[in-house]
């Protein structure tokens, strides 16, 4: 029988590994030391990905690693600090925007030992902190928080206690990194579109901006000040529909919209899944898209790019969002403290639910 590197036959290694009945005994750090025929230390550094570790120790490790099956111990290493963990919180585990962007997390800390923790808030900011509480309670070892409502000062004090990006929060910060999309450029390019085509009626939906005050406010917010921004430069009045982004709060809008006595010629809803509802609510009433109404969306969501829906959105790339997060975080965690705010440039994407407004239709002002 041919030896292993540490003299002990290839058999006893899975045996400590627990693979026979008659030895359940966990492999600990010190058997996939003795293994790679290097110190704890430099495991440690292989499993925590630090700086300094050349490609053949990474290898030696690793191999030594999947010989052994080992695993590491989460609870004794959040006993030391360590969980080798990042905690995500989202708003809601339905959006399919946020989905994406958990997409491109998971992309990103894949080849890293890290395994992200995911959380759903909601959007009642008493109820995000108690998540992100629950969270750093669990020892992650960094935190991406995605829109988070709460107060920037509580969310300053909380990245000063620990490695943390932020998404969707315009502003920048001091202690965190922050991810966002040019929201403001975003929907001027989508006024401009509409406009170019004819449309002069043309509504916006989103939410409120919860209490939150510029400039520190999340990306409904700015796509909104993109909005009246552009309108009121080609004249025309801005006409908003506080509505959630959802696909009930986007059916809501555009219910309000068409019943009125001169209805819009074009819905831009501020999210995909809020246009999908506008989408709906146009079906039912009879009205056709884009012959009369013209309908526009924000995110390219995977649901936009079917055949049947083929929305008019604005791309902000999800899982660039997601990877760059996961990226930031992960260089905080080796030690970088000087704050980046990550800016993603949009993209119009027009597709087949806006068009030119009917002859005699929205072109008044």
């Amino acid at each position: 029988m041919t030896a292993s590197r540490n003299g002990r036959p290839p058999r006893a290694a899975h045996q400590a590994a627990g693979s026979t009945a008659g030895d359940t005994r966990r492999v600990t750090i010190q058997d996939v030391a003795r293994e790679a025929g290097v110190s704890m230390s430099a495991v440690s550094k292989v499993l925590r990905d630090a700086y300094g570790v050349s490609d053949s120790m990474r290898a030696k490790v690793n191999s030594a690693i999947e010989t052994l099956d080992y695993r590491p111990n989460a609870s004794a290493r959040a006993m030391r600090g360590r969980s080798y963990t990042l905690g995500v919180m989202l708003v809601e585990m339905s959006s399919p925007f946020q989905s994406q962007v958990v997409d491109g997390i998971s992309q990103e800390v894949a080849p890293t030992p890290y395994q992200e923790v995911l959380i759903a808030s909601g959007t009642e900011p008493e109820r995000q902190k108690r998540c992100i509480e629950a969270l750093v309670d669990r020892q992650v070892d960094g935190l991406i928080v995605i829109a988070p409502w709460t107060s920037t000062e509580w969310l300053e004090k909380l990245g000063a206690r620990m490695p943390m990006v932020v998404l969707a929060r315009h502003g920048g910060a001091t202690n965190f990194d922050t991810v966002v999309n040019d929201d403001f450029e975003g929907a001027r390019l989508m006024v401009e579109h509409l406009v170019a085509a004819g449309h002069r009626r043309i509504v916006h939906t989103g939410p409120t901006a919860g209490g939150l005050t510029r400039p520190f406010v999340l990306s409904h917010t700015v796509r909104r000040d993109g909005y009246e921004d552009a309108m009121r430069r080609h004249g025309l009045e801005p006409d908003v529909i506080v509505a959630e982004y959802t696909e009930e709060g986007g059916y809501a809008a555009a219910c309000e919209a068409l019943d009125r006595p001169i209805p819009p010629t074009a819905i831009f809803a501020g999210a995909d899944i809020s246009a999908l509802g506008v989408l709906r609510a146009a079906e039912e009433r009879g009205v056709r898209v884009p012959d009369d109404l013209s309908v526009a969306g924000y995110d390219n969501i995977y649901a936009s790019t079917i055949g049947r829906v083929s929305l008019t959105t604005i791309d902000q790339s999800a899982r660039l969002t997601g990877a760059r997060s996961a990226r930031l975080l992960l260089e905080r965690i080796k030690g970088r403290t000087q704050p980046v705010q990550y800016m993603i440039a949009p993209r119009l994407v027009a597709r087949s639910t806006t068009a030119p407004p009917r002859q005699g239709r929205g072109t008044e002002a």
